[in-house]
Order: structure tokens, then C-alpha cells, then sequence
């Protein structure tokens, strides 16, 4: 199974998810695409395989059987205009499960995430990989959702 982990803005998230899920998902190939400094970040939390850019982003979105970052990776311009509406469009275009970490920043707020610590949000996202490389559809996933 091939993990896309996707960040910007620094990379912490990423960095926090590719830790996650290589400690849960310990057979999974953990690819991680993001800005320069997001890139470096998620390598040394452990990627097996990292990449910088849009093209990057298209790539990956391709080859990745799950996607994992924040909800923005599906906005086109979020996260300051980091998120491309290419790099949008390959991640909602993929065949890969997606597992949107619900991160309200950058003029995006989703309901209900508000207070949330960020530890239980990485390992709720962690979790939902782990069920779906169990060959389950994920953490709260609904039958036929996608």
C-alpha cells in the first residue's frame, strides 16, 4: 500500500501524519509531497519517498492508493495559494481513498473541528489508514461513500 501524505505551510501536520502512519502502518510506503519546506519536514519524520511541487502532486495523486493531509489539499488556493486548483484537482481526482484531516486555517473553517486537539486529529487520520490498509474503508467511513 502507497501512503501520500500532502502538506504545506511548513510541514508540521505532515510531519506529525507520516510518523502516525508509519508507526501504525508499518508496511505501507509513505510518499510525501509538499512545498520545499513542508517536503523536508515529512522526510524527516520518516518518508520513504519525497517530492516537491505541482507536477509532484499530480504524480503521486496517480500512484497513491490513500491520500492523507489537510481538508485545504481539495481547495483550490488554499493554505495561502500553496494548493494549486491543479494540485486540487489531482487529489480529488484520484483514485485513492482520501483521509482529510479537518484543520480550520487560512480563511477555510469546518464545523465541528473547533477545539480539537491536534494529536487526536493525526491519530484519527493514522486510524483511518490503518482500517483501510486492513482492507476496511476507513475510520467513520459510510458504505458506498466517496
Amino acid at each position: 500500500m502507497t501512503v501520500l501524505v500532502i502538506d504545506g505551510q511548513g510541514g508540521g501536520l505532515g510531519r506529525q501524519l507520516v510518523a502516525a502512519v508509519k508507526a501504525r502502518v508499518p508496511g505501507a510506503a509513505v510518499w510525501a509531497v509538499g512545498t520545499n519546506s513542508a517536503t523536508t519536514a515529512m522526510l524527516r519524520a520518516g518518508a520513504d519517498k519525497a517530492a516537491t511541487g505541482e507536477n509532484a502532486v499530480a504524480v503521486a495523486c496517480r500512484r497513491a492508493d490513500v491520500i492523507v493531509g489537510p481538508v485545504g489539499i481539495v481547495i483550490a488556493d488554499a493554505m495561502l495559494g500553496e494548493i494549486t486548483p491543479a494540485m486540487a484537482l489531482a487529489v480529488g481526482q484520484s483514485a485513492a481513498a482520501r483521509v482529510l484531516v479537518p484543520v480550520n486555517q487560512c480563511d477555510n473553517i469546518v464545523a465541528g473541528a473547533q477545539g480539537l486537539p491536534m494529536a487526536h486529529l493525526v491519530q484519527s487520520a493514522a486510524e483511518a489508514v490503518e482500517s483501510l490498509a486492513a482492507g476496511g474503508q476507513g475510520a467513520g467511513a459510510q458504505s458506498g461513500a466517496h
